[in-house]
C-alpha cells in the first residue's frame, strides 16, 4: 500500500519514496516481496502516482493499482480485487512506511497461516502504544478485532499489543469480509482492520505473529519516525560489514546503502557515504569521502573529501584529498590524482599522474603520463560539443598548460610550462607555445622612483 500522502511529513514528496540511508522507502518493501514466493506483486498507487511509478523503474515485474480517492486502507485494497481477478490462495499486504520488517519474519509468517485460519496479523507489543491499532483478542487468545485509537475505549487503549499493518489473508475470505465493511467511524474511512472483525463474525479464524524485535514494525509517520527507522537501518548495514571484517573509525557518521559491497580489510574513516559502491580489499578511505555507483581497486587510498560519481578506479591507486571524479572517469593501476584535481569522462592508464589543480575532460592519458600543476583541457567549444584530448604514452606535460581539443600529443613528447596547445603534436617533441620573456635590467628601480 503505497497510495497515502504522508501529511505528517510536511512535504510534497510523496510519502513512500522519502529517501532512507539513499533509496526511497518503498524500495525497502519491494525488495522484501520479491524475497518471498509470489505470483505478483501489486503497488496501490495514490498521491503522486506518476512519481512512485517512475521511481519504481528498476522493478518492471511491479502491477501498479490506482486508488484515484484516499477512503481508506480497506478502500485500498479493494481496488487491487481486478488485479487479483478471482485468483485463490493467499494475499500478503505490506505497508509502505513498515520498511524494517526482516525475511525471516514474513516467512515466519507465511508458515503461521494454516488451511484452517483466514488471516495472520503481525503485532508487536509498546511500552507506549498512543497512535497505533490495539489488538483485541477473544475465546482462544484469536484475534477478534484492530480497534483504530480513535475508535477505542478507555479499557482498550490500555492495550499495549498494536497492529504492525502487515496481515496474510486468504484472499477469498479477504474480499468476503471487505464487502461488509462500511466507514462508520471517526475518520469516515474504509479500514482495512474492519476486515478482521468481520472475519471474526463470519465465524472465521484470525491469528497473530507477534514480533518480540519492535523496531521490525516499527512505521514512518513524520520526519522524526523517517529518522528513527533511518538509524535502524544503518546499524544493521554497518554491524554486518563490521563482521566481515570491515574496519569503521566511526560507524555512527558512516553511512551506506544496502547494494554496496566491501571485500575483506578495508578501513573507512568518518564521515563517508557509500551508495552502490563495490570497494576491493585493502582499500583505505579517509574522511569525508563520497563514492556513488563507483568501483574501487585492491590496496588503493581515496584520501580526505574526495567525491566519485559512476567511475572506476584501480589497484594501488591514490585519489585526492579532495579529487572529484564525475561520471565516466576511469583510473588504472598505480595511478595518482591529487588534490583538487577532477576528472570527467577519461581514462588514466597505469602509473599515469595528475598531482594537483587540474582538469582532465574528455580525454585519453597514457600509461606513465605526467600532467603538472594547472593543467586544463579545453574540452567545450562554447557552443553545442565536447571534444576529445589523447595524451600518449610517457608524455610531460609543464605546469599552467592548457590543451584545446580535438588534440592529440604523442608519446614522449614534452610541453613546456605555460603552453596552450592547439595543434596535434608528433612524438617525441618539444612543445613551447607562450609569448616571449623580455627581460629589461633596471627597469624596475626606475618605475619605483617614478612613482
Amino acid at each position: 500500500m503505497a497510495a497515502g500522502q504522508g501529511k505528517r511529513m510536511r512535504s510534497q514528496l510523496p510519502k513512500v519514496l522519502h529517501p532512507v540511508v539513499f533509496r526511497p522507502m518503498l524500495h525497502y518493501v519491494v525488495e522484501r516481496a520479491l524475497e518471498l514466493p509470489h505470483g505478483l506483486i501489486g503497488v496501490v498507487v495514490g498521491h503522486g502516482a506518476d512519481e512512485v511509478r517512475a521511481a519504481c523503474t528498476e522493478y518492471p515485474m511491479l502491477q501498479f493499482i490506482h486508488q484515484a480517492e484516499q477512503l481508506g486502507t480497506g478502500h485500498a485494497i479493494l481496488q487491487a480485487q481486478s488485479l487479483l481477478g478471482g485468483r485463490r490462495g493467499q494475499v500478503l499486504v505490506l505497508s509502505g512506511d513498515v520498511i524494517l520488517l526482516k525475511a525471516e519474519t514474513l516467512r515466519q509468517l507465511v508458515e503461521t497461516k494454516g488451511e484452517s485460519t483466514a488471516a495472520v496479523v503481525v503485532t508487536t507489543r509498546l511500552s507506549e502504544p498512543k497512535g497505533y491499532g490495539r489488538i483485541i483478542r477473544g475465546a482462544g487468545n484469536h484475534v477478534v478485532a484492530i480497534r483504530e485509537e480513535l475508535d477505542c475505549n478507555d479499557a482498550e487503549r490500555k492495550i499495549n499489543e498494536i497492529n504492525s499493518g502487515v496481515y496474510l489473508f486468504d484472499t477469498e475470505k479477504l474480499y468476503a469480509a471487505l464487502d461488509r465493511v462500511t466507514s462508520a467511524n471517526a475518520q469516515k474511512e474504509y479500514y482495512l482492520t474492519d476486515v478482521v472483525r468481520e472475519m471474526h463474525k463470519a465465524g472465521d479464524r484470525v491469528e497473530a505473529l507477534e514480533v518480540k524485535d519492535s523496531s521490525e514494525v516499527l512505521g514512518i509517520n513524520d520526519q522524526l519516525g523517517l529518522h528513527a527507522v533511518e538509524k535502524v537501518i544503518q546499524r544493521r548495514i554497518n554491524d554486518a560489514w563490521m563482521a566481515a571484517g570491515v574496519s569503521f573509525e566511526d560507524p555512527e557518521s558512516t553511512w551506506i546503502d544496502d547494494r554496496t559491497q566491501f571485500s575483506s580489510e578495508v578501513r573507512v574513516e568518518g564521515n563517508c557515504r557509500f551508495i552502490d559502491a563495490k570497494i576491493a580489499s585493502r582499500v583505505n578511505i579517509e574522511s569525508g569521502c563520497r563514492i556513488v555507483r563507483s568501483s574501487v581497486g585492491h590496496g588503493s587510498s581515496i584520501k580526505q573529501g574526495s567525491y566519485l560519481t559512476d567511475s572506476s578506479v584501480g589497484s594501488e591507486t591514490s585519489v585526492g584529498p579532495y579529487a572529484h571524479l564525475r561520471p565516466k572517469s576511469h583510473l588504472g593501476s598505480h595511478v595518482k590524482i591529487g588534490n583538487f584535481v577532477e576528472i570527467k569522462n577519461a581514462t588514466f592508464a597505469d602509473h599515469a599522474k595528475a598531482s594537483h589543480l587540474s582538469y582532465i575532460g574528455d580525454a585519453t592519458i597514457g600509461p606513465n603520463a605526467n600532467l603538472g600543476c594547472g593543467f586544463i583541457t579545453c574540452n567545450y567549444d562554447g557552443g553545442l560539443q565536447k571534444h576529445h584530448t589523447t595524451i600518449g604514452e610517457n608524455v610531460f606535460v609543464g605546469s599552467d598548460s592548457q590543451m584545446v581539443a580535438p588534440v592529440e600529443v604523442g608519446a614522449g613528447s614534452y610541453v613546456a610550462s605555460g603552453s596552450t596547445v592547439t595543434e596535434d603534436v608528433p612524438p617525441d617533441s618539444l612543445v613551447i607555445s607562450r609569448g616571449r620573456q623580455v627581460t629589461k635590467p633596471g627597469y624596475a628601480s626606475k618605475y619605483r622612483r617614478g612613482k
